[in-house]
């Protein structure tokens, strides 16, 4: 019994083209049909798109230059430049500037500082497999909770001042 042929006009036009070289005798390589499906997501042959390129950049240099002992404000903040595609998106081609937007809105803006306090709270619980030290509005913060608002604002301020300052006088930090 023959086997049924499929027809290369169903699908995707891709697929059609890669039938199409398979079948024209063209060499087939596994590169040029991740070229054919990846079309604009890398740009200049590179690998890696610009968009994780950027998030890497700026979470390394979080990573790198954020005073942390527990870690749970740093893995929450390379967590939120991971989510705001927008941000680092508008600054594709200067990573470290959308860490600098980043930082000043939560800076500047109490609600969102005391929401990632809390967050790095429930982080710090998690891992340590305690309780966290919620700081309350208008209470003054637990003396065990390693981060208050203040701290965590001073933290952020001091990781933008370092950034601002390495960005003026060299520009390797620019991708």
């Amino acid at each position: 019994m023959a086997k049924k042929k499929k027809d290369d006009t169903t699908g995707h036009d891709s697929d059609a083209a890669i039938t199409r070289d398979i079948r024209s005798g063209q060499k087939f390589t596994l590169a040029g049909a991740i070229g054919r499906k990846g079309g604009s997501l890398l740009k200049d042959g590179q690998v890696v798109p610009e968009l994780t390129r950027a998030v890497t950049a700026i979470n390394s240099f979080i990573m790198e230059n954020l005073a942390d002992s527990s870690g749970a404000l740093r893995g929450v903040l390379t967590a939120i430049v991971k989510d705001d595609i927008e941000t680092v998106s508008a600054h594709v081609e200067t990573p470290l500037k959308a860490l600098e937007v980043i930082l000043d809105r939560y800076s500047s803006n109490a609600h969102l500082l005391e929401e990632l306090v809390r967050r790095v709270d429930f982080t710090w619980g998690r891992m340590n497999l305690e309780k966290p030290h919620f700081q309350r509005e208008g209470e003054a913060p637990h003396p065990d909770d390693e981060y208050t608002v203040d701290s965590v604002k001073q933290q952020l301020e001091g990781l933008a001042l370092l950034l601002r300052k390495k960005s003026r006088g060299r520009t390797r930090f620019q991708k």
